[in-house]
């Protein structure tokens, strides 16, 4: 009874620390690679409005790495759409669940993550101030947000705060952007006249 009990341990050991994070890597290279090989097709989601700017906005924060313009077009679609604030809420939604990618590549192992200067940064800031780092990097455009979610997923953060504070910080950032592209609209419409 007693090796039974051992062998099962063993095994769920082994299922923890090799199996999960191996289909976790498969799934966030899928994903990459699904997104890359049909990017024009996700830019074209933008005609979908709100929804559009939610799908668009989970493909362009889904990828690790590759770049998909997601605030480029929130931008546009914040100038055409009636709310530019709704453009920027269903934006970062889509920007939450999108980043779930970099943290479980990031969960997947640190053999597998980046290794970079900038990488060893984000570690040590996300393990001394966890949730304010990963908000002031959400709220930046452009930034490879990729790898603070690849830090946050080495260091186990916890998955809900990540999700929770990513969503946050990338909610306000596309808002802004949204706004950005209505208020840029309509100062293009007086100036032509």
């Amino acid at each position: 009874m007693q090796c039974d009990t051992i062998s099962l341990m063993g095994a769920q050991g082994w299922l923890r620390r090799y199996l999960v994070p191996l289909l976790a890597l498969l799934v966030v290279v899928g994903i990459t690679v699904g997104i890359f090989l049909y990017r024009d097709q996700i830019i074209g989601l933008g005609n979908y409005g709100y929804l559009g700017a939610f799908l668009i906005s989970l493909a362009a924060n889904a990828t690790i790495i590759l770049p998909v313009p997601g605030p480029v077009i929130l931008f546009a679609l914040g100038a055409v759409l009636p709310s530019a604030t709704l453009v920027g809420l269903a934006g970062g939604a889509g920007a939450a669940i999108g980043e779930i990618s970099g943290y479980f590549f990031g969960y997947s192992g640190r053999e597998l993550a980046t290794k970079s200067r900038l990488y060893f940064r984000l570690v040590g800031w996300v393990r001394r101030w966890g949730v304010l780092t990963i908000f002031i990097f959400s709220l930046v455009p452009f930034f490879p947000f990729d790898l603070a979610g690849i830090a946050a997923g080495v260091l186990r953060f916890p998955f809900w705060k990540f999700l929770l504070v990513c969503w946050a910080g990338r909610t306000v950032l596309y808002i802004g952007v949204a706004w950005g592209g209505a208020m840029g609209w309509e100062a293009l419409q007086r100036f032509l006249g």
